[in-house]
């Protein structure tokens, strides 16, 4: 009986003793936890830490502002058809600024994206603006003329050789557009049936910049 007693209280005293230590390593993790937040708190308190974080964060928003902005007022299109060669090649890309004709009108000389139709599937097509609504354009001897008046471009074009529907006045009314490709006698554009007049509501944008290639990357000159 002497025997079973002691054993049994070897056993309380073991069990008292585990516990104790249980407790003990608790509460040194406990102070050890602590110490880590009192430093996270002091690190982050630091007035220096407070302005990288703030200069960070800054930068991270604007970034991300910027690349909202870019996504809602430019899209990349490339050039897939000879029209406007030797000014733009087949294969280069561009931003066209999608903003820009909601504000403004588009101008003599700019270089615009349109489709034929209100069509999304629709192909877009890039060509230079040459006659405004309420001109009237007429392609006679080679030689582009708006309102009866020979219109002299500030680029070296070759003299026109097919005046297509342009070989007869062309009035253009409210909100239509003549347009040309730089590559006058290579150019599918106003003077051809399949694209005709170029109505405001159709113009998807104006280039504006070059992304592609490299070599090229610019803003680009009308």
């Amino acid at each position: 009986m002497i025997g079973d007693s002691l054993e049994r209280t070897s056993e309380m005293i073991g069990s008292g003793l585990e516990r104790t230590g249980e407790m003990i390593g608790s509460g040194i993790d406990g102070i050890r936890e602590s110490e880590r937040i009192a430093e996270a708190r002091e690190f982050l308190g630091n007035e220096r830490v407070r302005g990288v974080f703030w200069w960070v964060f800054s930068i991270t928003a604007t970034l991300a502002f910027s690349a909202l902005v870019a996504i809602a007022m430019f899209q990349s299109v490339t050039m897939q058809e000879s029209s406007m060669e030797p000014t733009l090649s087949v294969g280069e890309s561009f931003f066209m600024n999608r903003v820009i004709y909601r504000v403004s009108e588009p101008k003599r000389g700019d270089i615009i994206v349109f489709r034929t139709n209100a069509s999304d599937e629709a192909a877009l097509h890039i060509r230079r603006v040459i006659g405004l609504p309420g001109e009237t354009v007429q392609i006679v001897d080679g030689q582009i003329l708006i309102n009866g008046e020979t219109y002299r471009e500030g680029k070296d074009f070759p003299l026109i050789s097919s005046p297509g529907s342009a070989a007869e006045p062309v009035k253009l009314e409210s909100e239509e557009y003549f347009v040309l490709g730089d590559n006058r006698n290579n150019s599918e554009d106003s003077r051809h049936g399949d694209i005709g007049k170029v109505q405001k509501r159709y113009i998807a944008g104006k280039l504006w910049f070059v992304s592609g290639p490299l070599n090229k990357l610019g803003f680009l000159k009308d």
